[in-house]
């Protein structure tokens, strides 16, 4: 089986188609069930997330595991295939290998290194796993993605800044507003994006801080964390009103503040309103941005800036590669030998009967001797035969150039008359 990655990111996508490809709970339900029922996709894993939607599969051939991912993310989302063109990509085999363990390293990210992505990766392939959608093919596969992750993560400097969203957005702020300081700000939502931006307002000397949350108990856990105020969703007109600056940053599935409810606000009002949603789907509707006072600021609109300071990391993103590229190979070869296990068994029990035909040859010639001798003649035998069949093995399973494989594969089990396993 083959390993097909299909899908659309940040890089070709806008904010809007990836928020109608987003899965929720219930759709990965139903996204599984398809997979299960398509012969043309063995195993899945659906990955979901701010920047990227993507489908990492094990299928029988290219094209019609192509056509089967393609039909599961437009018909899925209820979404017209022609609209998936433009920005769809796939990647196959060793390239979607490789693509994998760039997104979980960070490096495929919008900010490079982002730190939510490797745990986002590991949580996609559990869900897969507990669906009964993985096997023997992606299992491996995620295992191994997940110690890229890992090692770029322990061994460079990417990823040292998870706030990069926020920090992003509160510098355009700053800007914007003419500093934070003192400053009254409202945050939406109380998971890990939320708190970020609380500590990141804490640090620019923002003066109060709410934090509102559809959870009351969640708000109030972080605001007492971090010395805020807190208050429930129903409290939005009031905080919008006393803040000079929103951030939004929950997990629903749809809007939380409209258009409307931010123009109503600022009719109360003359000084400017700076909202930065970093939520998708988008919690804040669109077209708040054509309120008069408003700035209104998305993760679309982040991605210059995002961009323009990952070029200074270029060291670390260059080892970053190295070590993606050192686990492609390990991986490669890891899945070779799995392969090739079969081939290799037979090989090495060729190698035993030859050893056994021998000394059974050399029997009466060796019937003289003691049974220490004994063994140490056929323990000589066997090391003989073991270390002349272990640097062919060993080229098997490091030959990888593309189209090679099969060749030498074949070309071993013509010379050792074994029979060639299916690939």
């Amino acid at each position: 089986m083959a390993i097909l990655a299909l899908g659309v990111s940040h890089r070709r996508a806008t904010v809007e188609l990836l928020e109608r490809l987003a899965f929720a709970d219930d759709d990965l339900v139903k996204a599984y069930r398809r997979v299960a029922e398509d012969p043309a996709v063995e195993e899945a894993v659906v990955l979901s997330t701010c920047n990227r939607v993507e489908v990492y599969a094990s299928v029988p051939a290219y094209h019609a595991g192509f056509q089967a991912l393609k039909r599961l993310l437009a018909e899925s989302r209820s979404l017209p295939a022609d609209e998936l063109a433009e920005p769809l990509y796939s990647h196959y085999e060793g390239e979607a290998v490789r693509h994998l363990f760039e997104v979980a390293a960070g490096l495929d990210s919008m900010v490079i290194g982002e730190p939510q992505i490797l745990s986002q990766v590991r949580d996609a392939f559990r869900r897969a796993e507990g669906e009964g959608a993985t096997g023997h093919a992606l299992t491996p596969l995620f295992h191994s993605a997940g110690r890229a992750g890992r090692r770029v993560r322990t061994e460079t400097a990417v990823g040292s800044a998870p706030d990069a969203f926020v920090a992003a957005g509160a510098d355009l702020a700053a800007t914007t507003l003419g500093g934070l300081e003192d400053r009254t700000a409202a945050v939406i939502g109380a998971g890990h994006m939320a708190a970020l931006a609380v500590k990141h307002l804490r640090a620019r000397g923002v003066g109060t801080v709410r934090i509102l949350n559809r959870s009351l108990k969640r708000a109030r856990v972080l605001a007492e964390r971090t010395a805020a105020v807190h208050g429930d969703l129903e409290q939005l007109p009031d905080a919008l009103a006393s803040s000079d600056l929103v951030i939004s940053a929950t997990g629903a599935a749809g809007l939380v503040l409209r258009a409307s409810t931010i123009a109503q606000v600022m009719t109360t009002r003359e000084r400017p309103l700076f909202v930065l949603d970093l939520a998708v789907p988008r919690d804040i509707e669109p077209s708040a941005a054509g309120v008069a006072g408003v700035h209104l600021v998305d993760i679309e609109g982040l991605k210059e800036t995002l961009s323009a300071r990952a070029n200074g990391a270029a060291e670390d993103i260059a080892r970053a590669q190295e070590i993606v590229e050192a686990e492609v190979h390990r991986f490669a070869i890891r899945r070779r030998a799995d392969r090739l296990a079969p081939l290799i068994h037979a090989l090495r029990e060729r190698g035993d009967a030859v050893v056994a035909a021998e000394l059974e040859r050399f029997r009466s010639d060796l019937a003289s001797l003691t049974p220490d001798e004994r063994a140490a003649v056929e323990g000589m035998a066997r090391g003989i035969v073991a270390k002349l069949l272990h640097d062919p093995i060993v080229r098997l399973k490091e030959l990888s150039a593309p189209g090679t494989e099969r060749a030498h594969e074949a070309l071993l089990a013509q010379l050792y008359d074994l029979e060639l396993p299916e690939p």
